[in-house]
């Protein structure tokens, strides 16, 4: 069960990781990435972030690059959330297929 202050940081992480994403991606014309869901662990220290990104073709390769530079994206979210939390959370990415699992199932009940 997780706490108020887990909570409390995990939205503020979502949102500073969301805004990131979006001046990253600004650059990168034809791709869309979403912070669906950011999951921390309860002593704090480890920080699961879920990506939904569009289009989904181009998920793994996104994925790839930022796996490469996730010291470089601690550090920009260090710098923005240094005054909130006294430790930056080891950031573990994922992609989040909810929704292609949704036109899956949709195009089965189609069927």
């Amino acid at each position: 069960m997780e706490s108020t202050r887990q909570q409390r940081i995990e939205r503020l992480l979502q949102k500073e990781l969301s805004e990131i994403f979006q001046r990253q991606t600004q650059m990168m014309h034809g791709i869309l990435v979403t912070v669906s869901k950011v999951r921390i662990s309860p002593d704090l220290s480890i920080c699961k972030v879920y990506l939904s990104i569009f289009p989904s073709e181009r998920g793994e390769e996104f994925l790839k690059n930022i796996k490469y530079h996730v010291r470089e994206l601690r550090y920009n979210l260090g710098e923005r959330v240094r005054h909130q939390l006294r430790i930056i959370p080891e950031l573990k990415f994922f992609i989040d297929d909810s929704l292609d699992y949704i036109d899956h199932i949709d195009e089965l009940l189609k069927k």
